[in-house]
């Protein structure tokens, strides 16, 4: 099976009772001056579990089977979030399997939902071999994370919305992981607007479907600790989708340092009043540390999600250094 735009358009109809739809759409004074062009913000922290992840996550519900025993995914914390929150409305067990690299805030995020939080090795990989056992050995209805069709297509109505908020859009900035948000919405994107930029955007360490695109094929990718965990993760070696998607419809794919997103962090909060996850801030780190070129209009990027650990978010607003894993990342002031 292969993804159309009638997908992505019967997926908004699907979602509309439990995602929020038409997600505001916001200009940043201090990026578009910075930019010298307008930079305008899809704010998908408004969602009822923080993040984009629950439009995926709600359509994929929609066709889950009566009889099951439960649901399952395998995440790095809001598409867990996404299945808890679309499994409560359903009546269904969930069991939310993720690796000890997930932000503790987020797991109890999760439990809060009513779901059990299983955590299993210290990768993705690993912590799908749970769930892959969960659907094989107790009869789990799985929602993948992004790698699932339904899944792709309900993160693909952002692309819709984006056009129809900003029709003179040139260019879109979109965090880039396992690639369900930046394929579904790339594709949607341009298929009703052939000439528009989209650019995916990771983190420089562990940025999966970055190798995996250089190689050309799916390739395992060790994870390290991130700013931006929620785009920590492979794509799966048997990736079925989201690489090709992004293959085809991604413009360009640019990387940033953990620094970048540290001072995205600050801006964000200090010029927009935004409190966001480091993976929401990679496009503004792009931006602002002149990784992309050549913008000739209107741009915009997606603020995907508000969960993030408090206590790492205020040493960042504060300036303080950060423990990532076994180093630390240098404290900086912000500074406008």
């Amino acid at each position: 099976m292969t993804l159309a735009l009638a997908d992505i358009i019967a997926a908004r109809r699907a979602i509309a009772g439990i995602a929020s739809l038409n997600t505001p759409l916001i200009p940043s004074p201090h990026l578009s001056e910075k930019m010298g062009i307008g930079i305008h913000l899809k704010l998908e922290i408004g969602q009822a579990t923080g993040a984009f992840k629950l439009r995926g996550a709600a359509n994929a519900a929609e066709s889950l089977p009566e009889d099951a025993p439960g649901v399952t995914c395998c995440s790095t914390g809001n598409h867990g979030r996404a299945v808890a929150y679309a499994a409560r409305a359903r009546g269904l067990r969930a069991v939310i399997c993720m690796s000890e690299l997930v932000p503790r805030a987020k797991v109890r995020g999760i439990e809060a939902l009513g779901a059990e939080a299983r955590i299993v090795g210290r990768s993705q990989d690993e912590a799908q071999v749970e769930a892959t056992r969960l659907v094989e050995e107790e009869g789990f209805a799985q929602i993948p994370p992004f790698d699932a069709l339904p899944v792709i297509a309900g993160q693909g109505t952002i692309g819709i919305e984006l056009i129809e908020q900003c029709p003179e859009l040139a260019t879109v900035l979109i965090p880039l992981s396992g690639g369900g948000l930046a394929g579904g919405v790339a594709f949607a994107l341009k298929n009703i607007k052939p000439t528009i930029r989209v650019i995916g955007v990771s983190m420089e360490r562990g940025a999966a479907m970055h190798a995996a695109l250089a190689a050309g094929r799916p390739v395992p990718v060790e994870e390290m600790p991130s700013l931006a965990d929620s785009l920590g993760g492979g794509i799966g070696i048997a990736n079925a989708h989201t690489f090709a998607l992004c293959r085809d419809y991604l413009d360009e794919i640019v990387l940033v340092s953990e620094s970048d997103i540290y001072r995205a962090m600050q801006m964000h909060y200090f010029e927009d009043r935004i409190v966001c996850e480091g993976a929401s801030a990679v496009g503004a780190a792009a931006l602002l540390s002149g990784k992309v070129r050549g913008l000739d209009g209107p741009a915009a990027t997606l603020i995907t999600g508000r969960n993030v650990d408090m206590s790492v978010f205020t040493d960042i607003i504060n300036g303080r250094d950060v423990a990532l894993g076994d180093t630390t990342l240098e404290g900086q002031a912000y500074a406008a």
